[in-house]
């Protein structure tokens, strides 16, 4: 089925028709029917009628490839992937990882060949024929919906990191709350960021697809699964489109449990024989991390609360974990409070 969408119907519009013609394969979006409605452009249900060709996006999208580019993209591999990052870009969009139309997802497909996501399309309602093919320099080969903006960041990612298959970069709240603070999240607090994604990386705000944000994500993406881009949003990668997700949900999951548990007193962190144990895991199944060559001593040589609370300023009640003791000193406010209590308790005892 073929999906005429608004970009399509205001192509359509400029050409001066004022007849559209279409059959049952294909289906017009709601604000493409708005679109023919303002333009008084007469729908016309034609079940002899040929499916409408697919019109570009934001000007339309050059596309160069060769007859074998073409083979390629339509081959059984492509639609497969093809409906993977579709599939991936709604549930991005349900866990509210991007707005609007932000975020985008790409994939390996041949030798200098990768399906990505178009521009200015919410990841939650793509189709497979919205998707491009691009060369490793963000060349646009297949596809008649114009590619992300944002292909050089992926570009990055594949050219410094062959193990890499797939990229996805998207804007969730908690991790972007990082992004906008200029904070690294710290290490060494739940087991399965340690295994699966390893340290979230922070770069230094540029322009997002911009080549100096493909520089900085170049430098940091073969040690590291998931970068953080400041003020942006997080780019991860996986040797699959589900596992480049999957680094996405983790990374921002655990985003989310550090900022509940700054609420909390106190603070314990993995100790050294854990992380020892959990590079082990690890590294069994084939992982990158930048700790590999580190004694258990220097793995746990930085307390991940002082990190948060203490170099960055934070007004937390955090407590900073004391490695000489399990047991936590209460704050100030909170004996105050104990105390308060304790007198009420003795008063209304003493009646």
């Amino acid at each position: 089925m073929k999906l005429f969408a608004q970009k399509e119907a205001e192509a359509f519009v400029k050409t001066g028709a004022k007849e559209f013609r279409y059959n049952r394969d294909t289906r017009l979006t709601p604000g493409a029917k708005d679109i023919f409605t303002e333009a008084d452009v007469k729908l016309v249900f034609d079940e002899g009628a040929a499916a409408p060709a697919a019109a570009p996006v934001s000007g339309g999208a050059a596309s160069s490839g060769t007859p074998d580019d073409e083979k390629l993209w339509n081959s059984a591999e492509a639609t497969k992937l093809k409906q993977q990052i579709c599939d991936i870009g709604r549930r991005i969009w349900m866990r509210e990882y991007c707005d609007g139309n932000g975020g985008n997802i790409s994939c390996r497909l041949g030798a200098d060949r990768y399906i990505c996501t178009p521009t200015g399309v919410s990841k939650g309602f793509m189709t497979p024929d919205m998707l491009c093919m691009v060369d490793g320099n963000g060349k646009q080969l297949a596809g008649t919906w114009k590619r992300t903006s944002e292909f050089l960041s992926h570009a990055a990612i594949y050219k410094s990191t062959p193990e890499a298959f797939s990229v996805c970069h998207a804007h969730p709240c908690y991790a972007g709350a990082f992004a906008v603070k200029g904070m690294q999240p710290p290490p060494r607090l739940i087991p399965e960021l340690e295994v699966f994604v390893g340290t979230v990386a922070y770069a230094p705000y540029m322009t997002p697809g911009s080549p100096e944000m493909a520089d900085e994500i170049f430098k940091r993406a073969p040690k590291h699964q998931s970068i953080i881009m400041g003020n942006h949003g997080v780019i991860t990668w996986g040797k699959s489109v589900e596992d480049a997700y999957f680094k996405m949900e983790i990374t921002d999951a655990y985003c989310r449990t550090i900022i509940h548990a700054q609420s909390l007193p106190g603070g314990t962190a993995i100790p050294a024989d854990g992380m020892s144990d959990l590079m082990k895991i690890k590294q069994s199944i084939g992982l990158p991390d930048d700790r590999y060559d580190l004694k258990p001593a220097q793995l746990a040589e930085v307390d991940p609360w002082a990190e948060v609370c203490g170099q960055h300023g934070c007004s937390s009640p955090v407590t900073p974990w004391n490695p000489q003791s399990n047991v936590e000193a209460a704050p100030a406010e909170m004996e105050a409070l104990v105390q308060k209590l304790t007198d009420e308790i003795v008063k209304n005892l003493s009646k």
